[in-house]
């Protein structure tokens, strides 16, 4: 089966530019020409069943003896890299994968000797996700579910996209255009506006404060980074601003992580008591606005945003809480797809699994998020953060599937902002699942790790590995944020020195008084902008198949341009990364 000059499935083998890649292919499998949906040089994989079920795991052939590098969730908010050479070293949930076929034998036509790199996308189709994963027998298989047992298929015929090229750069680049082409859902990153706060320097209220932040603090930080040199123009107003319902430690039977509340509800789209802040005549000022006007105009703050989650908090919006019935909030128990179950468990999922989320109505959400941000937009935020987005994947049941939710979710918060935040002020957070990626027309900022851990001692690494490598496949969609990290630390030079290579915003969550200004100087400038490096910061060409996290030897380095020349940084990440196997 012929359906590309340069890709096709021969005697069972799948063949890119003369190299067999996979060997012993079922029949159940077919390759789909990309021509017919206007594209060039790519192919997609099929595959069909004899029943139809809401979850299918299909074998696609055999993979041995060729290095690969994928993208895969370790958990079911974030990716993190993994590298292999034969199908069982393909992880559970791999959403991006790229393959070397290293150079042919003397002998051979000079273009068959050249050494061919293959990315393989595994898309959505309908409301079908598909990911990749592996077996015992060395196959790469399909698994294509849907995320609702009422919602079933016998098969897919594009479910995952094939292109292949001698640049891995070029052809990562070249594939996620060919499938914004053909699947029209989402834009590349190229085509979006980016925020203008990424080229300011940030400072944010987590780590500082966690959820015990107050109006108070955020002036105590503001003044405290500006007057050491270094003032931030960005600000992050993190979890702890909220009208929340709360639930005591032991009600909720959780541990509770670096202050956050997992078990806890929203009661109002408004700012808790904290934020309510005296005036000059000890009268009682609006809150928030008083506070966003007072970083705006006493410490020359350029932006302002808020966090909330996708879901209003973590545990969602109480039903029926007073003021806001309107929006048909339903308690909903998450439900995780089989190959996020078999990776790292989480704390926050086993909470919501046992007290539940309240989900605003799918068609009422935009009308939710719209209320939220124009309340927030006339107190002078310019964005919002939003996190715990993949959770909304673990609640499709009766409502058409994880995709259709994820959709109707994120295209309704896009809608939103929109309209209340010109500057497209979105960050988008704990969002690693293709159900979003695939569905995010105008997001342009996406948390590119897990968080910066500062008492966690073996996290730096790893953290600074995983985004560089998530990277080559989100870099394509938006431009990555490597979160903050505190400029007092032990790993602060680590993690300021990724950060300026990265093309990432560069902010901090110091607390006040805790500051390294010698370090902040090379990273900010006086009047609190930064030397923002201008693409995603990439692992460089002869790092993509290394794994210097884990083999011991590999150093990792990062490439980069600016307005004058290219950049490249060396880390060294190895040791820690056993943490994560």
């Amino acid at each position: 089966m012929t359906v590309t000059p340069k890709i096709s499935i021969n005697d069972g083998n799948l063949v890119v530019h003369g190299k067999t890649i996979l060997t012993g292919v079922p029949d159940s499998i077919v390759l789909n020409p990309g021509s017919g949906a206007g594209l060039l040089a790519g192919a997609f994989i099929g595959a069909t069943a004899s029943h139809s079920k809401s979850l299918h795991v299909f074998p696609v052939g055999v993979l041995e003896g060729l290095r690969f590098v994928c993208c895969f969730r370790f958990k079911l908010w974030w990716m993190t890299q993994r590298m292999g050479k034969c199908g069982k070293d393909i992880p559970l949930e791999t959403q991006f994968m790229l393959v070397e076929s290293r150079k042919g034998d003397e002998g051979v036509d000079q273009d068959d000797a050249q050494t061919i790199y293959t990315v393989f996308l595994p898309l959505l189709e309908g409301q079908f996700r598909a990911v990749l994963q592996g077996n015992d027998r060395n196959e790469m298989e399909i698994c294509l579910e849907s995320g609702d047992s009422a919602v079933e298929t016998n098969q897919g015929l594009k479910l995952v996209y094939m292109h292949a090229g001698t640049n891995p750069f070029e052809v990562i680049n070249q594939a996620v255009k060919d499938v914004e082409k053909y699947m029209q859902t989402f834009l590349h990153r190229e085509k979006k506006k980016l925020p203008s706060f990424l080229d300011w320097f940030g400072w944010c209220t987590w780590d500082a404060f966690y959820t015990d932040v107050t109006a108070e603090g955020v002036e105590e930080g503001l003044e405290s980074l500006s007057e050491g040199g270094t003032p931030p123009r960005f600000l992050i107003i993190d979890d702890g601003w909220q009208q929340i319902e709360t639930k005591a430690k032991e009600e909720a039977n959780v541990v509770v992580q670096e202050g956050a509340q997992f078990a806890s509800r929203l009661t109002g789209i408004k700012e808790n008591s904290k934020f309510q802040k005296n005036g000059e005549k000890n009268e009682k000022a609006i809150g928030l606005k008083h506070v966003v006007d007072d970083a705006k105009q006493c410490h020359n703050v350029k932006y302002v945003y808020v966090w909330h989650a996708l879901a209003g908090y973590w545990g969602g919006v109480k039903p029926a809480a007073t003021g806001m019935e309107h929006y048909d909030t339903a308690l909903a128990y998450p439900v995780q797809s089989p190959g996020v179950i078999g990776n790292q468990p989480d704390v926050a999922m086993d909470s919501l699994s046992v007290h539940g989320l309240g989900l605003v109505h799918p068609k009422k959400v935009f009308n939710f998020y719209n209320e939220l941000h124009a309340y927030l937009a006339s107190c002078g935020v310019d964005g919002v953060k939003v996190d715990v987005q993949n959770i909304i994947e673990t609640l499709g049941a009766g409502h058409g599937g994880r995709v259709s939710l994820t959709r109707s979710y994120n295209q309704a918060l896009e809608a939103s902002v929109a309209r209340n935040f010109p500057d497209n002020g979105c960050i988008a957070c704990m969002c690693h699942n293709t159900d979003g990626i695939y569905s995010a027309k105008q997001t342009a900022v996406v948390r590119a790790s897990d968080d910066f851990y500062p008492q966690d001692p073996a996290s730096h690494t790893i953290h600074i590995s995983s985004v560089a490598y998530n990277t080559l496949f989100l870099g394509e969609f938006m431009q990555p944020d490597w979160d903050m990290f505190h400029s007092l630390h032990p790993a602060a030079e680590y993690h300021g020195a990724a950060r300026a290579i990265g093309g990432c915003a560069i902010y901090v969550s110091d607390k006040p008084g805790n500051h390294n200004f010698d370090l902040l100087k090379k990273l900010v400038l006086p009047d609190g902008s930064v030397l923002r490096a201008q693409l995603p910061g990439r692992p460089t060409h002869d790092s993509l198949f290394a794994d210097p996290a884990r083999d011991g030897t590999s150093l990792l380095k990062i490439w980069n341009v600016n307005k004058c020349t290219g950049v490249v940084g060396v880390f060294n990440c190895q040791g820690a990364g056993l943490v994560q196997d």
